[in-house]
């Protein structure tokens, strides 16, 4: 029996003597058929009792799970208007706080602002399968359309407590390979979320060649369950499309040959968990395991999607609309050439230039990467031609490069200048783009813009 399952049967039989003292006798089950949730919840919250307050844990969770979309609404919102700071304490604390700033005062006025379900939600989190459940109680809050004040006052508390539960500290990182129990490797298919795994043959591709690596962040409350998972491959050269990774038949070398770990999906696997941030620590745990376990690999990329490209181009470029929405343009060799010299500066000006209104870069995948420390390597037109990425942006992919000396420098210059870290490659596209400009005529070669992207787009083409 593992550590956690040992620990897991722990919690349900304390829960069990729990229910057993706290529902004993007929007065007492008929009290608890009656009460509300709100009730149980402040029942929780005044228990003393250890297996009492594991009891009355399952219980409220138990009837949470049973509620229908109207009720468990009612429950959140509940959560947000009944569980908030003690006001009253909160202003007497705030009071003392402006005669007395003493470390005891500020202590004081921290534990009174704290609203009362954040410890309703620890104490829930006793119950057996707590944590899971309140991941999924999460994800149903993120899925609702609300966007009031309590929404994201509730949302804060998750967010709060789920980054301390979930720090790296309690993570566990586990190798996935085709030797993983099939229960595990389901949600392997299940959760991939960039590049969709077809079925079992798909995955034994992606796991059981020599050449391939897998890993998974595990958390010991959610024991069968990945946080997220990166897919590695294991190459000579770094690659410029997803093709050149996934394709059936290609030829696969021995590990200890390779010098390149492509980082080409990764994964976040819990709904409930947005926003927790578990990728910086896999990909940084991963280079470390690869390193010492291949001396021979010296690159470290990644192969990734480029979700919010076609969306901001078609704000910032709406002319070239009517060209992209041809599906047939990439198999058209003279037309794609036009419309690589057109794309891949705006792409440059896209990563290097745009920013969001915090002033952070505005593709999501970039803020990833370059966050982490790693730099815009080089900018792959037409790198998956998947209807998916031709839809987010028009087949271009990207590679990042971690190179260890640098991640640091890399971080701080995004974090203190605002500066993307590019290669000059990358910067010379850029570079078209600002010449194009001073032009005033919109030349690209010796074609202007909108010429070239009526031209390839279908409207002028023959």
């Amino acid at each position: 029996m593992s550590e956690a399952s040992f620990f897991t049967d722990m919690l349900q039989s304390i829960t069990d003597r729990g229910r057993q003292l706290l529902f004993s006798g007929a007065r007492a089950t008929q009290v608890a058929a009656k009460a509300d949730l709100q009730t149980l919840c402040e029942m929780l919250l005044s228990s003393r009792g250890e297996a009492s307050g594991m009891a009355l844990a399952a219980e409220i969770l138990d009837r949470w799970e049973a509620l229908d979309s109207e009720g468990a609404q009612a429950f959140l919102d509940m959560l947000h208007e009944k569980f908030g700071p003690d006001t009253v304490r909160l202003d007497q604390a705030i009071e003392n706080y402006r005669t007395d700033k003493s470390s005891a005062a500020v202590i004081a006025l921290h534990q009174a602002a704290e609203p009362r379900r954040q410890e309703l939600l620890r104490r829930l989190n006793h119950a057996p399968n707590g944590t899971a459940k309140l991941v999924r109680m999460r994800q149903q809050l993120l899925a609702s359309k609300d966007q009031s004040e309590g929404y994201h006052a509730l949302d804060a508390d998750f967010t709060h407590l789920f980054g301390s539960w979930f720090n790296r500290g309690f993570l566990t990182l586990r190798p996935i390979d085709w030797t993983t129990p099939a229960y595990i490797l389901e949600k392997i298919i299940k959760y991939e979320a960039v590049h969709e795994i077809a079925g079992w043959e798909e995955l034994r591709r992606r796991l059981a060649p020599a050449d391939r690596r897998c890993f998974a962040f595990f958390h010991p409350r959610l024991a069968d369950e990945p946080l997220v998972f990166v897919e590695v491959a294991l190459t000579r050269s770094v690659p410029s499309a997803i093709g050149d990774v996934l394709v059936e038949g290609r030829e696969q070398i021995n590990a200890d040959e390779a010098t390149t770990a492509v980082f080409y999906s990764i994964s976040n696997c819990q709904d409930g968990l947005r926003g927790i941030s578990f990728g910086n620590f896999l990909i940084k745990q991963v280079v470390e395991d690869l390193r010492r376990d291949l001396p021979s690999l010296k690159n470290f990329v990644t192969l990734s999607p480029v979700p919010g490209f076609a969306r901001w181009l078609a704000k910032a470029r709406p002319e070239t609309l009517v060209a992209l929405d041809d599906p047939n343009w990439p198999g058209d060799e003279k037309t794609a050439a036009d419309v690589e010299r057109v794309l891949l500066p705006l792409a440059a000006r896209y990563f290097l230039t745009e920013r969001t209104p915090e002033g952070r870069p505005v593709d999501p995948v970039a803020r990833f990467h370059l966050g982490n420390g790693a730099r815009l390597e080089r900018l792959n037109f037409l790198g998956d031609r998947s209807a998916k990425a031709m839809q987010q942006a028009h087949g271009l992919m990207v590679n990042y490069l971690y190179k260890l000396d640098d991640i640091v420098a890399n971080h701080e210059a995004l974090a203190q200048r605002g500066e993307v870290i590019a290669s000059p490659a990358v910067k010379s596209l850029l570079s078209q783009t600002d010449e194009s400009r001073r032009s005033g005529n919109g030349q690209q070669g010796s074609r202007p813009f909108a010429q070239i992207m009526n031209t390839t787009l279908g409207g002028g083409r023959k």
